[in-house]
């Protein structure tokens, strides 16, 4: 079995493409909040986000997303400081934290989708549930990054490649907890208090 060489694991060609990864998924969500800024109004007759929302399970959902990133930076300060339990504690506990937020937003899309409020239905919720699901679907990619993270520490224990690795499974959790501030913030509070 090959190992990778000390050379390898630094290499910056791996970081160098997270960040160009990272970066590309800015311009996604960047556009997918332009298209909804578009739609927003275009109810078609249909409901819009103050008739829809409801923002205390919202601001749950906000809340553990919230703190499943201070679990995720804890995990990473225990995987520094060598402390394997620690890293797959804090991990299991952001996965868990990240598995009850994807819960509710699929909570939140089944009863719109059972009430008759589709993405099919107008402008505004095609762009909503295309925005909130691009969102979600990217918390699922992260939920099984950290499984495979868990295996791999579990197996192979702590080293500066596992930390490296930590650190950017922690940088993307951390951008989609901020993507979702966005979200929480334009979809969310700014659709609840329309005229």
């Amino acid at each position: 079995m090959n190992r990778p060489t000390s050379q390898a694991i630094n290499s910056p060609v791996p970081v160098f493409a997270f960040w160009v990864y990272l970066m590309s998924d800015l311009v996604l969500f960047a556009s997918l909040f332009a298209t909804y800024a578009v739609l927003k109004d275009n109810t078609f007759g249909g409901p819009s986000g103050a008739q829809l929302f409801n923002m205390p399970l919202i601001l749950l959902a906000t809340i553990i997303l919230l703190t499943s990133s201070l679990s995720a930076a804890l995990a990473l300060q225990a995987a520094r400081l060598g402390n394997q339990a620690g890293t797959l504690g804090w991990l299991g506990l952001t996965f868990f934290l990240g598995a009850a937020f994807l819960y509710l937003e699929i909570a939140e899309f089944s009863k719109f989708v059972g009430e008759g409020h589709g993405w099919q239905t107008s402008g505004f919720l095609t762009a909503f549930f295309t925005l909130v699901g691009t969102h979600g679907l990217h918390i699922s990619l992260g939920m099984i990054w950290m499984l495979l993270s868990g295996v791999h520490v579990l197996m192979r224990g702590l080293n500066r490649h596992t930390a490296l690795r930590l650190g950017q499974l922690v940088t993307f959790w951390h951008f989609l907890d901020v993507v979702w501030i966005f979200i929480f913030t334009i979809v969310y509070l700014m659709g609840v208090n329309q005229l």
